[in-house]
């Protein structure tokens, strides 16, 4: 029987700075399967902070349970905006390692079902792509692609992306936290 891995993608936006954040984010998930992956990455636009995290795990280990955490005081909290992206099957994986100090990762994400993925893969730079398909039928978006490149090679990747009818997502940097 095989098992197939699964990347559970859940994105969080906030105003708090890092180290106030991920004090609070452990607080959203709790998992039966503490042995869990997940990867934290972060992008800062302004005066916002946004978030991905990506849980892995097998098909057959996957129980990824979501919650808030209860308010401890009375007083008010600053908010944090939660969306369930779903889980997806990994289709392609040519970057399983952390991310070096100079990569950076954008995500784009396809609300389609077109499995021809060669113009999202030819591109005039090094770019390592990792590509995920919706495994649940209430996923938000039929296949999420993770770029990883160079940081020189950015803005030129967001160009070439402009191109083609997807939603990009904003540019990463991982997180210096594994949580499990």
């Amino acid at each position: 029987m095989s098992t197939d891995k699964i990347v559970h993608f859940v994105y969080f936006e906030t105003v708090l700075d890092p180290e106030q954040f991920i004090g609070k984010w452990e607080h959203f998930l709790r998992s039966e399967n503490s042995g869990m992956n997940v990867t934290l990455q972060q992008s800062k636009k302004d005066n916002l902070y946004k978030y991905i995290a990506e849980h892995r795990c097998t098909s057959e280990e996957f129980e990824f349970i979501f919650t808030k955490a209860a308010k401890t005081t009375r007083s008010k909290e600053v908010e944090i905006k939660t969306k369930h992206l779903g889980g997806y099957l990994i289709l392609q994986e040519e970057h399983s390692n952390d991310t070096k100090a100079y990569e950076s990762k954008l995500f784009v994400f396809l609300n389609y079902s077109n499995k021809d993925f060669s113009a999202y893969k030819q591109m005039p730079f090094p770019i390592k792509l990792n590509i995920y398909e919706a495994y649940y039928e209430n996923c938000t978006y039929a296949y999420i692609l993770e770029y990883f490149v160079m940081d020189k090679n950015v803005e030129q990747l967001r160009d070439q992306l402009q191109q083609y009818n997807a939603v990009m997502g904003d540019v990463y940097k991982e997180c210096n936290i594994k949580a499990v």
